[in-house]
């Protein structure tokens, strides 16, 4: 397909980037680190980070765990939601030469035991809230070496202490465990700054995260995203940004930087900017989230539709001081024209929305900043993106018309981790098959049409059916279960179950009960209805289109 849309970027904005333009993420953060040195990177609970402090701690953090029995390759994985810590244990992994696994802080014992064990984890940085989860899967998993932390150890005394004493023993919000043989995160950096640190010699090839996905099934598969990989997709969107972000802008980040989305767009490319990162550690608590908004100038606000709303949705918001305000950035699930226009009429600036997927690093396409009003499209594809619609023949369709979305570019990943098969399903010749069916307009806009997996979208996060069919036949009272996704007005969809018993005295409480115990919050089905029986084809495969249009 012809790069019609390169017609249509902002002025400045070349047609293609340098993917290697340096080696790795190393060399992006210790520039930065010491260009900016004296300038905040990220502020939490009401303290500041400077990139110089940053740049200190994760040096000692990477000395430790280069000195602990860490060798170049090894993974590293982080369990916690948006605090200090995060950044200074990200950067620390990868300037020791490590890989980075990122660990969703509300998984279930079985759901983290899969992934640690798929990825060879080798040690964690855990918050102490999430510590009795580790306690019950760490027995059947590689990990020699457990770091943990507390929410409030990145804090001054006396905060430090007060914020602490509150998490464990007023809100008793920190489990029992018995894990033993840990070390505190704080104690790892005291030990870092007495230790040898060397920097290892990274290529571009090699494995920087191993972030975990869904894929094509309900398996979750470590997404190989190699340094070059994230160095491409920092300069395809940073480049984007300069357009109208300067140096010194500060961008919101509620959504967890555990997740792809705001790992790229607000973590690395900020540090690559030289801006700071406003982390919100609890994004559901609306009215603490705009209390937050209230204390700084902030420029950018990434997010969800989900989060956008709720923030309209909330008293306060609409009398913030919106004068240093830039846009907001919208992914991760469909932008809502209704939401968009309400944004635009409260903030006076544009909810620009953009599409990636884990595999990308993530960022396929996205709106111009320059666009005056929303215009229900994901964007344009990135400076070095080519992309191409292929309908159910293998051919390529005309404009206009719908066919499913392939990626090609240096933003795409290596593979799925020791699965090639399943890699060679979604991945060949460099063109990734994204399942999107999608159209291009002739200005070369692309505007999500369907799609084409079962995957079900939950406020951003992929829900794909074979996990949650294979949780529920786990019940001896389920003869057969499928999930789909139903519409639903903030969460954009939620998963509906529906269940064939075997036990007539199973109620949908049960169903539910059930699957709360095995799955993260959001992958609990919302709805459950009764059958007799499952609709499917001659061979026995579960007909999910039917379901969804009963």
């Amino acid at each position: 397909m012809e790069k019609i849309w390169v017609a249509h970027y902002d002025n400045n904005i070349e047609a293609e980037i340098n993917a290697d333009v340096v080696p790795s993420l190393l060399n992006i953060f210790e520039a930065s680190a010491s260009k900016f040195a004296s300038q905040v990177a990220f502020i939490n609970m009401g303290h500041q980070l400077t990139f110089a402090k940053l740049d200190a701690l994760s040096k000692q953090f990477a000395a430790y765990l280069q000195n602990s029995g860490l060798k170049k390759g090894d993974s590293v994985a982080i369990m916690m939601p948006n605090l200090l810590q995060y950044p200074v244990a990200l950067f620390g992994i990868l300037r020791a030469g490590l890989i980075v696994v990122n660990v969703n802080p509300l998984y279930t014992p079985r759901e983290l035991e899969h992934q640690l064990k798929d990825a060879k984890v080798q040690a964690i940085v855990i918050l102490e809230n999430y510590a009795a989860t580790l306690d019950k899967v760490l027995a059947n998993t590689l990990i020699k070496n457990v770091l943990l932390t507390s929410i409030g150890d990145m804090l001054p005394a006396p905060k430090k202490w007060i914020v602490n004493f509150a998490v464990k023993h007023i809100k008793k919000m920190v489990p029992l465990h018995t894990l033993k043989e840990t070390i505190s995160f704080n104690e790892a950096l005291t030990y870092g700054k007495k230790l040898p640190y060397t920097r290892p010699n990274i290529a571009g090839s090699d494995i920087a995260f191993l972030q975990y996905t869904g894929g094509t099934t309900g398996v979750s598969k470590g997404a190989m995203l190699s340094h070059r990989n994230m160095v491409a997709n920092l300069e395809q969107v940073s480049g984007n940004l300069t357009v109208a972000v300067k140096q010194g802008d500060m961008v919101v980040t509620a959504l967890p930087l555990y997740h792809i989305f705001a790992l790229t767009s607000n973590c690395l490319t900020f540090i690559k900017l030289g801006s700071p990162n406003l982390l919100i550690s609890d994004p559901r608590d609306m009215s603490g989230f705009i209390a937050e908004l209230k204390k700084y100038p902030f420029a950018v606000i990434t997010g969800v539709n989900t989060l956008f709303n709720g923030l309209l949705n909330t008293p306060g918001f609409a009398e913030l001081d919106f004068s240093h305000f830039l846009f907001g950035f919208g992914g991760g699930m469909a932008v809502q024209k209704p939401v968009a226009e309400k944004w635009q009429e409260v903030t006076g600036k544009i909810l620009i929305e953009g599409y990636g997927l884990t595999e990308c690093s993530p960022v396929v396409s996205v709106n111009p900043l320059t666009l005056t009003e929303y215009k229900g499209s994901i964007g344009l594809p990135l400076p070095s993106t080519d992309v191409k619609l292929i309908d159910e023949n293998d051919n390529e369709v005309a404009l206009g018309e719908s066919g499913e979305l392939y990626v090609k570019g240096p933003q795409v990943m290596v593979g799925y981790l020791n699965r090639e098969d399943e890699t060679a399903e979604i991945l060949s010749d460099g063109w990734l098959a994204t399942g999107d069916i999608a159209r291009m307009d002739e200005e070369g806009f692309l505007y999500i049409v369907d799609r084409k997996k079962d995957m079900i979208l939950v406020s951003g996060f992929n829900v794909f059916p074979n996990e949650i069919e294979e949780v529920a036949a786990m019940h001896e009272g389920i003869m057969e279960a499928a999930a789909v996704g139903i519409p639903h007005e903030t969460s954009g969809e939620v998963v509906k179950l529906f269940v064939v018993r075997k036990d007539p005295k199973l109620t949908i409480e049960d169903v539910i009960s059930h699957c709360k115990a095995l799955l993260t919050g959001y992958k609990v089905p919302k709805v459950v209805e009764f059958r007799d029986e499952l609709p499917k084809t001659n061979v026995g495969k579960i007909l999910r289109k039917e379901l969804r249009d009963s």
